[in-house]
C-alpha cells in the first residue's frame, strides 16, 4: 500500500521535503510572552521569509521537491464535515474558555477559504481582530478585561517542521510535545495523516494522545535498521519505550533503537542540536558530548520482548559497532574551540540537513564549523540565517523529509 513516505536514513538523496514558510505568527511575538512561546528573540518577518525562500530555493536547485505545511493541511480538509471537525478541535486545543469568544472564533475561521483559515490559525488571533464581529458591547471589552491581547496564541515554532511529527521508514510518529505551547502544532499532522489522500495510509508509530512527550528533533534515522532517539529535555524515556516497541514490532526493517542520554538543558534541547549525520561514516557533534556518552541499546529478543543494555564509552566506538562501520569521523562544532563551539552551537552549527551522502545544507553564519565540514570532505550549501536562527533551530530543524532514496 502506497503511504507517500519513504525515509530510511539521514543521508539518502532527499527527494521531497516538508517546510513551513514563516508567517504572521512571528509578528504576534511580544517581549512579555517570549518565554511562554519558547522564543529568545523576535525575528523580523520579512527578512526571515527571504531567508526561508533562499532555503527552499537551495533545496529545489538540488532536485528536491518542496511542499508546504499549509498546502498539505488544506488538501486534508476533504469535506465540510472534516473542515468543521478541524475548526472544533483547533478551538478546543487553543483552550478558549469563554463561550462567546469561541462562537466568534468559529465564525471568524468558518468564513475564510481553507488556506487563509489555516494561516490565520497558525498566526494566532488578536482580540482586537474579533471586536465588532458580534455586535455586542462585551465583544469590545474583552481585550481590556484581563490585559492579555490574544484570543488564540500564535504558533511561532511552526517553521521547525521537524518536531511535531517524524517520518520513519514508511510510517509516521505524531507527537505529544513537551509544552502546551507547541502541542497544537501536532493537530495539523493528525489531519494530514488521517485525511490527506497522499498520506492517510501511512502506519502510525506514535500517537499525539500519548501521555509522555516525544519530539522529532530527537529522532535520527541512522540506517534502515537502526533508529537513534535522544533522551532529552523534551523527549522522555517512557515515550521512547513506546516508540521502540511499536517500530521494532511493526516496521519491516528496523531492528534496533539507540537511546542517547544527553544533557537536559535548553541549549541541548534535542539530539539534533548536538549530533547530526552528514555522511555514511561522518557526524557533527558538540564537543561537550565527545568524551563519553551513555547509550541504551533497545532490541526485541526471540520472544518479541524488549531487552535493553547500557553502553558507555566513546561515541565513535558505539557508532562503529552498531552501524557496522570500519571508521567514524566526528566533526566538532566550532572546531572544538570552547568559545567558537558555544557561539555556533547557539546558532545550531551542529544542526545540518543532509540532502545526499556527504552533502549538507548549513547556516552561513557558522563558518568555523562549516570549514571543518569542508576539510572533512563534506560538500556544503550555505543559506542566510540572520533572522531564522533567532528561533534557535537550524536547517534540519526546519525540514521534515517525506521521501529519501535509500542510502
Amino acid at each position: 500500500m502506497e503511504t507517500g513516505i519513504h525515509n530510511t536514513s539521514e543521508i539518502g538523496r532527499l527527494k521531497k521535503v516538508l517546510l513551513h514558510r514563516p508567517g504572521g505568527e512571528l509578528e504576534n511575538l511580544m517581549p512579555e510572552y517570549l518565554e511562554r512561546l519558547l522564543f529568545d528573540d523576535i525575528p523580523y518577518l520579512r527578512e526571515a521569509q527571504r531567508e526561508h525562500d533562499a532555503f527552499a530555493d537551495c533545496l529545489r536547485q538540488q532536485g528536491v521537491e518542496v511542499v508546504y505545511l499549509t498546502d498539505l493541511v488544506a488538501n486534508s480538509l476533504t469535506s465540510d464535515e472534516v473542515r468543521q471537525d478541524f475548526i472544533r478541535q483547533f478551538l478546543k486545543e487553543s483552550d478558549v474558555q469563554d463561550p462567546r469568544t469561541g462562537e466568534l472564533l468559529a465564525d471568524y475561521f468558518g468564513k475564510m477559504p481553507d488556506k487563509e483559515m489555516i494561516s490565520a490559525m497558525m498566526a494566532g488571533v488578536r482580540k482586537s481582530q474579533l471586536r465588532g464581529k458580534g455586535g455586542k458591547l462585551g465583544d469590545y471589552l474583552s481585550a481590556a478585561e484581563d490585559g492579555y491581547p490574544f484570543a488564540v496564541d500564535p504558533l511561532p515554532n511552526l517553521y521547525f517542521t521537524r518536531d511535531p511529527f517524524a517520518t520513519i521508514g514508511t510510517g509516521v510518529s505524531i507527537h505529544k510535545m513537551h509544552t502546551a505551547t507547541r502541542n497544537r502544532e501536532t493537530l495539523f499532522g493528525k489531519f494530514i495523516f488521517e485525511h490527506n489522500p497522499e498520506y492517510r495510509n501511512a502506519p502510525r508509530w506514535y500517537e499525539r494522545g500519548e501521555t509522555s512527550s516525544l519530539e522529532g528533533g530527537d529522532i535520527l534515522i541512522l540506517s534502515p535498521q537502526v533508529l537513534g532517539v535522544g533522551i532529552s529535555q523534551r523527549t522522555r524515556e517512557d515515550s521512547i519505550d513506546t516508540l521502540a516497541e511499536t517500530v521494532l514490532s511493526e516496521s519491516p526493517t528496523f531492528r534496533k533503537v539507540l537511546a542517547f542520554n544527553i544533557p537536559k538543558t535548553r541549549s541541548f534541547m534535542h539530539l539534533d542540536t548536538v549530533f547530526t549525520m552528514v555522511d555514511r561514516d561522518k557526524f557533527t557533534v558538540h564537543p561537550n558530548i565527545l568524551s563519553s556518552i551513555t547509550v541504551f541499546v533497545m532490541e526485541l529478543d526471540e520472544n518479541r520482548k524488549m531487552k535493553i543494555r547500557q553502553e558507555d564509552g566513546r561515541l565513535e566506538d558505539i557508532l562503529k559497532e552498531h552501524l557496522n562501520l570500519d571508521h567514524v569521523t566526528l566533526i566538532p562544532c566550532g572546531q572544538g574551540s570552547e568559545i567558537d563551539a558555544a557561539r555556533e552551537q547557539w546558532s545550531d552549527g551542529s544542526n545540518t540537513l543532509a540532502i545526499a551522502p556527504g552533502e549538507v545544507v548549513v547556516y552561513s553564519r557558522n563558518y568555523v564549523t562549516n570549514r571543518s565540514l569542508e576539510e572533512a570532505g563534506i560538500r556544503i550549501h550555505t543559506i542566510p540565517s540572520a533572522e531564522l536562527s533567532r528561533g534557535r533551530g537550524g536547517p534540519r530543524c526546519m525540514s521534515m523529509p517525506l521521501w529519501r532514496d535509500d542510502p
